[in-house]
């Protein structure tokens, strides 16, 4: 995430918030209800995401990051004991406030980055409008 400031989000930055934002809120669906989130589901989610903060992506590439993101969140879930998990979806929902900071936030945010690195996703063109 990025320290409130006026300046836009470049359009990588965007898909890795959007990335971390999205393995947040799965995470957390997982942990309070036993749920996970289908991909229409991530991808609504992310429409909505961009809407707040006046962006926008095409429906394939926020299916595509949906789908992204409920791999990683389910690979940190199979990875980490019940209580891990529940500070993890906790710690990343709570960074979701750029004034929030968090090391293990951030360790996620470089892990978005990286998966986002591999994914035909990045290699997308800018935003719609």
């Amino acid at each position: 995430m990025r320290v409130r400031d006026d300046t836009p989000p470049t359009p990588r930055g965007l898909r890795v918030a959007l990335l971390f934002a999205l393995a947040a809120h799965r995470l957390s669906g997982y942990y309070e209800h036993g749920q996970w989130l289908t991909d229409a589901q991530g991808a609504s989610l992310a429409a909505d995401w961009l809407a707040r903060s006046k962006n926008a992506l095409r429906l394939t590439e926020r299916r595509e990051l949906s789908a992204i993101s409920d791999q990683f969140a389910r690979e940190i879930a199979n990875q980490l004991s019940r209580e891990a998990g529940l500070y993890t979806a906790h710690e990343m929902m709570e960074a979701l406030d750029p004034n929030y900071h968090s090391e293990l936030a951030e360790t996620m945010l470089a892990e978005c980055a990286r998966r986002l690195g591999e994914s035909p996703a990045d290699r997308h063109g800018q935003p719609e409008k």
